[in-house]
């Protein structure tokens, strides 16, 4: 089906450097060619939920995300609609009010750590890459981050990492691995696989 848009997933533990490769994608290939879906941006609306309740949410598990919407959302891509991509506040665990408008483009990028679990989103792929990283490297990535840009304290990261985010990681990311076409070690310091994948993707938009 040569007139479909190349869809190409992007999964891997938290940490592990998935948004780093999408980033490098994007450059290479051209952000005004890719319609780019993280699937952080899905997460359900936790707003009617006193918050430490919202803070109890295993966010690590795929029941806290809308996934449904993300294969409607694309889907219409894939049929040259435009969506309405959600924009989730993780500061209150909320989905804020405003989105943002994704036109089609010839390439549409997912990433996220559960986007393999999920198979009517995995048959919508035709390019499906996870990106493989050392656990410790992952942790010390997601404390930083989850502290500069979420607002969370290092331990409650530590506690989360503990209770939900290495447990669902064994039980749902590390499985999903086996669904993969390319496996990319290191993420994206790893340049060869990330020029190798990007070629690929040029000739199948040139074909």
């Amino acid at each position: 089906m040569p007139n479909l848009p190349l869809a190409i997933g992007i999964a891997g533990g938290s940490g592990s450097g998935k948004t780093t490769v999408a980033q490098k994608i994007l450059n290479q290939v051209g952000a005004d060619r890719i319609a780019y879906l993280p699937q952080d941006a899905y997460y359900k609306d936790l707003r009617g939920l006193p918050p430490a309740q919202r803070a109890a949410v295993n966010f690590d598990h795929p029941n806290s995300l809308e996934t449904d919407l993300l294969v409607k959302h694309v889907r219409a891509l894939m049929a040259g609609q435009a969506i309405d991509l959600p924009v989730y506040d993780f500061a209150t665990y909320s989905r804020c009010r405003q989105t943002v408008r994704i036109e089609p483009r010839r390439v549409i990028v997912v990433e996220g750590i559960l986007i393999y679990t999920d198979a009517a989103l995995r048959d919508l792929l035709t390019i499906k890459i996870f990106v493989d990283t050392d656990p410790d490297l992952r942790f010390i990535r997601r404390l930083e981050r989850d502290i500069r840009e979420r607002g969370r304290t290092p331990e409650s990261v530590i506690q989360q990492y503990l209770n939900t985010v290495r447990p669902m990681h064994l039980e749902f990311v590390e499985p999903s691995k086996r669904y993969a076409d390319i496996i990319i070690p290191e993420g994206g310091f790893n340049t060869a696989a990330l020029e190798m994948v990007t070629a690929h993707i040029q000739t199948l938009l040139n074909e």
